[in-house]
């Protein structure tokens, strides 16, 4: 499990473009996605879901690994945050859920 500080990751995600916000997103959301359901799933462009990954690894904010199914691909996911950063991340974030179109309602167990 990966720790950042609340301050680090709001300055790694603003600094991100949109492509890579709305991947994130998806990916807070969907879980773990191949590239192929990414695409999907946001009606990007697979160049720009790609960027958009790189950027998020860059980041280090993504975990990547090979799927047991077809060595080929790879399964994409977010690293795992403290409760208060995806708190204080889903506050901070540029997308506006009416325009994005796949936001979901965050739940959160206590």
């Amino acid at each position: 499990m990966v720790f950042v500080n609340n301050t680090n990751l709001l300055e790694k995600i603003k600094k991100l473009p949109p492509s890579a916000k709305l991947v994130f997103k998806v990916l807070e959301h969907g879980g773990s996605l191949t590239q192929k359901e990414i695409v999907v799933e946001t009606f990007l462009p697979i160049r720009t879901v790609r960027y958009a990954l790189n950027r998020l690894k860059k980041e280090g904010l993504l975990e990547v690994q090979f799927s047991f199914k077809d060595a080929r691909k790879c399964i994409y996911s977010l690293k795992k945050l403290e409760i208060s950063d995806v708190t204080d991340l889903v506050f901070a974030s540029d997308l506006n859920p009416n325009e994005v179109g796949v936001y979901r309602a965050m739940e959160v167990a206590i």
